[in-house]
């Protein structure tokens, strides 16, 4: 199993605004596009020296070949929308991240 892991910081001045967006229309829109079986969104304990409030949202897919799918067919368009909605508002990093065991 693989977990694209997409962690972002998100002003507070919109927090709420995309916290809706993420609930409601991100997380739902990447599982539809069937390159992910779940998700999870946690919160980064974290003081940031910069502000803001940062969390991670992680999403499971069973291989490579689907994580590489998921960036030719709908990475751009998904992750262009946050952009899109909150600009400067949000930093954004994914890492890639790959499951050896579970216990």
């Amino acid at each position: 199993m693989i977990i694209y892991n997409i962690t972002m910081n998100i002003d507070e001045s919109v927090h709420e605004k995309w916290m809706d967006w993420m609930k409601n229309s991100f997380i739902k829109q990447m599982l539809e596009t069937e390159h992910f079986s779940a998700a999870r969104m946690v919160k980064v304990i974290v003081n940031e020296e910069m502000g803001g409030l940062t969390y991670s949202t992680q999403f499971e897919t069973e291989s490579r070949e689907t994580l590489e799918n998921f960036y030719n067919q709908d990475h751009d368009r998904l992750l262009g929308e946050g952009h899109q909605l909150f600009a400067d508002k949000m930093l954004v990093f994914a890492t890639e991240l790959a499951v050896l065991e579970e216990f």
